[in-house]
């Protein structure tokens, strides 16, 4: 079982979130998005919110951070253009 200051929720967000009455889809973004910054240096985001779905879906099948780690898992739906240096036209 997956607590506050696991390895898969360093920080507790995820646990936390399922314990917030009436969180939206937006909080639970930025909240994932909290909890993605927070992990130990190489460890696979998808392999922890798989363990994170394993615990909290079943019985929180319709919360919106469980939407948000199902789309987690997908990554973005279309890659964007890179902003900077490397977004621009290099001379040759």
């Amino acid at each position: 079982m997956i607590h506050k200051g696991s390895i898969d929720d360093p920080k507790g967000l995820i646990f936390e979130s399922y314990r917030i009455d009436g969180i939206t889809k937006p909080e639970c973004r930025t909240i994932f998005l909290d909890w993605a910054l927070s992990l130990p240096g190489g460890q696979a985001p998808n392999e922890a919110i798989t363990r994170l779905l394993e615990t909290y879906s079943t019985d929180h099948p319709d919360h919106p951070m469980t939407d948000v780690l199902r789309e987690g898992q997908t990554g973005p739906a279309n890659p964007r253009r890179r902003g900077g240096w490397r977004g621009r036209n290099r001379p040759n």
